[in-house]
């Protein structure tokens, strides 16, 4: 289900050069353009992304603009959901998770080491990101070239020495 909350915040976030704005939010009211005796608070869209997810405060009560961001934005997601480890977020909203995994090898009765990299969009209202956080993201519409996944949960890496994660 979706929610317009009332925001008492500043106004959104601009710092792109086109003009950024939610889209179910009407911002032309006339109280608006006629200057209207009461300051109303902003309005913000918000949505829950269903299969147990909680939405961030940081999404609610937040005043980034981002249509990708699965809980402010317009995409939906569905299919796989899946969990890796951050391995760098160099890029822009986006991080690369790094999944491990094992493979069986029949001839010698044993499992090898193996991993798949994997671009998922990070949404602003996940500040506090750090290398070597474990993640959980979902399933979406491709947001670019090699982005398909939005990052849904984070929990804290435990400090300790590097290795193969999830094993």
């Amino acid at each position: 289900f979706h929610v317009v909350l009332p925001f008492d915040g500043k106004m959104a976030e601009q710092t792109e050069r086109a003009y950024q704005k939610q889209g179910p939010i009407f911002q032309n009211s006339k109280s608006v353009l006629l200057g209207g005796g009461k300051k109303k608070k902003e309005q913000r869209f918000v949505r829950n992304v269903g299969l147990g997810f909680k939405t961030p405060r940081e999404a609610s009560e937040g005043t980034y603009i981002d249509k990708k961001c699965p809980f402010t934005g317009n995409v939906s997601i569905r299919g796989r959901i899946l969990t890796g480890i951050v391995k760098s977020k160099k890029m822009k909203r986006t991080v690369v998770i790094r999944r491990d995994y094992l493979h069986y090898i029949r001839k010698y009765n044993r499992f090898e080491k193996r991993h798949k990299n994997l671009s998922a969009h990070l949404s602003p209202c996940f500040r506090d990101i750090e290398l070597g956080d474990l993640v959980v993201v979902g399933q979406c519409r491709p947001l670019s070239k090699t982005v398909r996944f939005n990052v849904l949960k984070v929990q804290k890496a435990k400090g300790g020495k590097k290795q193969f994660q999830k094993f």
